[in-house]
């Protein structure tokens, strides 16, 4: 913890018994010009009050980490959810344990998900909490997995056909991994992916199953994809944007489908937009009559129950593989924010706070 500023807040307590529950939380210290850096995170040990009325109290297990957090801490980030605000707690997907409820809805020992994470305990409306199933998947963190945003990402903004040609960016990410192995479960006839590293690449190749992939520092981007696709493609699974986006608009095929779900090429890297984040001249889209289209799985919710019927026997049969980074200790967190940016991790990233 010596990189990140700390501190104690006992202040405020409302707990009624002669002892108390403290635990620790992650506050966005200031609002940094560009990338953050350590300091920009605070990490402060609080006192848990007991829940009110219509309250409980979860102990987070695990939390997600995720590269939108970035433009969350930038402040403008264009995304349709609250940026972070200096001096509060910041917020993401968790799965914890209710260890105290004053509300009927729920009980102790009841497993939950909800958007509070960024704390080791989490008292809150009991509204704010979804139970679920103790025993759905080999382990809890696979709930906070990006498997829905993959698959909605495919059938929905891609509209995934048999015999697609797919290509994903940041392929060996937390979406990418799982958009890959999806397209190749619903049928596409190839499946290419790009990654960081030689390691990536034959991660993506071997244990993944991909048909092929290239490291995207090997050479011009438009070169490495028309190898691995010379026929073309025919869907691209975008979480990059930049050099990427542009080289797939130009090995589309006629009539081809691009996903836009991330933007990593801006997330990780400072400064303001130059004309090398875009997606240069369109005329290919209009020529080759290309569909572009953006979404956010809030707006496809109604796939959740599909989705999680499917990806369980996938997981029952061995037919996918849920690859996950997990980091120990909230008090880790930011600086795992920084290293997954920058590329170090390989499938979700999860921080373990308890077990």
């Amino acid at each position: 913890m010596d990189a990140f500023s700390k501190s104690t807040t006992f202040s405020g307590y409302s707990g009624h018994s002669g002892t108390y529950r403290t635990g620790l939380d992650v506050r966005l210290a200031a609002r940094p010009k560009g990338l953050p850096t350590p300091g920009d995170f605070e990490i402060a040990e609080v006192v848990v009050p007991d829940p009110a009325p219509g309250q409980v109290l979860v102990r987070n297990l695990f939390m997600s980490l995720d590269p939108g957090m970035l433009m969350l801490i930038a402040g403008e980030s264009g995304l349709p959810m609250p940026r972070y605000e200096v001096g509060e707690v910041m917020y993401g997907d968790a799965i914890g344990e209710v260890v105290a409820s004053a509300d009927p809805s729920l009980g102790e020992g009841d497993l939950v998900m909800h958007r509070l994470g960024w704390r080791e305990y989490a008292v809150a409306q009991a509204g704010l909490f979804r139970r679920v199933d103790r025993d759905a998947y080999p382990t809890l963190s696979t709930y906070l997995g990006f498997g829905l945003v993959a698959y909605v990402g495919l059938m929905d903004a891609a509209e995934l056909r048999p015999g697609d040609t797919v290509f994903v960016s940041s392929a060996a990410g937390a979406t990418g991994s799982m958009a890959g192995q999806i397209a190749r479960l619903k049928g596409a006839s190839r499946v290419i992916g790009s990654a960081g590293s030689r390691d990536k690449v034959a991660h993506l190749t071997g244990k993944l199953g991909f048909d092929a992939a290239f490291d995207h520092h090997d050479g011009p981007i438009t070169d490495r994809l028309r190898e691995a696709a010379p026929h073309g493609i025919d869907v691209y699974f975008d979480n990059v944007g930049g050099e990427q986006l542009r080289a797939a608009i130009e090995l589309m095929n006629p009539h081809g489908r691009i996903a836009v779900c991330g933007a990593l090429n801006r997330q990780s890297k400072a400064g303001p937009v130059g004309p090398g984040d875009g997606p240069g001249d369109l005329l290919g889209v209009l020529g080759k009559r290309l569909t572009i289209r953006g979404f956010t799985v809030g707006d496809h919710l109604e796939r959740a129950a599909e989705f999680g019927a499917q990806f369980r026997t996938w997981l029952r049969e061995g037919a996918i593989v849920n690859d996950e980074t997990v980091i120990d200790g909230l008090a880790n967190a930011p600086q795992a924010l920084l290293d997954l940016v920058n590329g170090a991790y390989t499938g979700k990233t999860v921080v373990r706070l308890g077990s």
